[in-house]
């Protein structure tokens, strides 16, 4: 129920609304503790449990003396390792979705086939879904997947659980090979990601292996301005 939700949610929810619509953009300035005290009539203590679960997440910063500004909101994932994309945005505090565009067996042509490590037109499994975080898109996913290992795949409800999920039980990781390259979206990519055609994009090509067999090659398209990637060294 509506009614039920906490006043500090509601002004956090305003906030990230504000942002979405670009009445908050990065670099700018978020109304001050008294003004939304003024705007939702609840305690300075409410507004500033909003303003502080907001600045733990990343999504504002404070100045002392100056006052509260949006951050930079490129999100980050880690690029040597692999995560579920869920999960990622959940710890952030922020509503994670998906929408399945596309879950089918295909004949596997020359690229997929020598992704895969398969003969060509090898019947695989493809699916194409988009992620959300607060509603907003963060990233494509295009996925092949070794059928004769996971037989089930498309029995499976991506928009409860992510293929990174269901793999990963399936099929546990023993090996990963990542490729990262600056592209442009194409007219229909920029439309499902809900940017400018002309925006860059970071372009993730993954390939995962359990027990020394290919598993799956995805291809995963983040916003420039809405992620970035990140390699740390573990001899750090």
């Amino acid at each position: 129920m509506k009614g039920d939700i906490p006043q500090y949610q509601k002004i956090k929810h305003s906030i990230y609304q504000g942002i979405r619509e670009g009445r908050y953009p990065r670099g700018g300035k978020v109304p001050t503790e008294y003004e939304l005290m003024a705007i939702f009539n609840v305690s300075r203590m409410t507004v500033n449990r909003a303003i502080r679960e907001l600045v733990g997440e990343g999504i504002l910063v404070r100045y002392a003396g100056v006052g509260t500004f949006v951050t930079d909101l490129k999100h980050e994932s880690p690029l040597v390792t692999v995560r579920n994309i869920a999960v990622e945005v959940q710890e952030r505090g922020h509503q994670y979705h998906a929408q399945v565009l596309s879950l089918a067996e295909v004949l596997a042509d020359e690229t997929v086939a020598v992704q895969l490590g398969v003969p060509l037109d090898t019947p695989v499994f493809h699916s194409e879904i988009v992620h959300f975080e607060e509603g907003v898109p963060i990233q494509w996913e295009y996925r092949y997947v070794n059928a004769a290992s996971v037989p089930h795949y498309l029995e499976q409800n991506f928009e409860q659980t992510t293929p990174n999920e269901y793999l990963s039980i399936q099929c546990p990781l023993t090996n990963i090979e990542h490729t990262v390259e600056a592209v442009l979206p194409s007219a229909e990519e920029a439309k499902l990601l809900q940017i400018d055609p002309a925006e860059p994009c970071l372009l993730l090509h993954r390939r995962t292996w359990s027990d020394k067999k290919l598993i799956s090659w995805a291809k995963l398209l983040h916003p420039g301005s809405r992620y970035k990637l990140r390699s740390k060294s573990v001899n750090e």
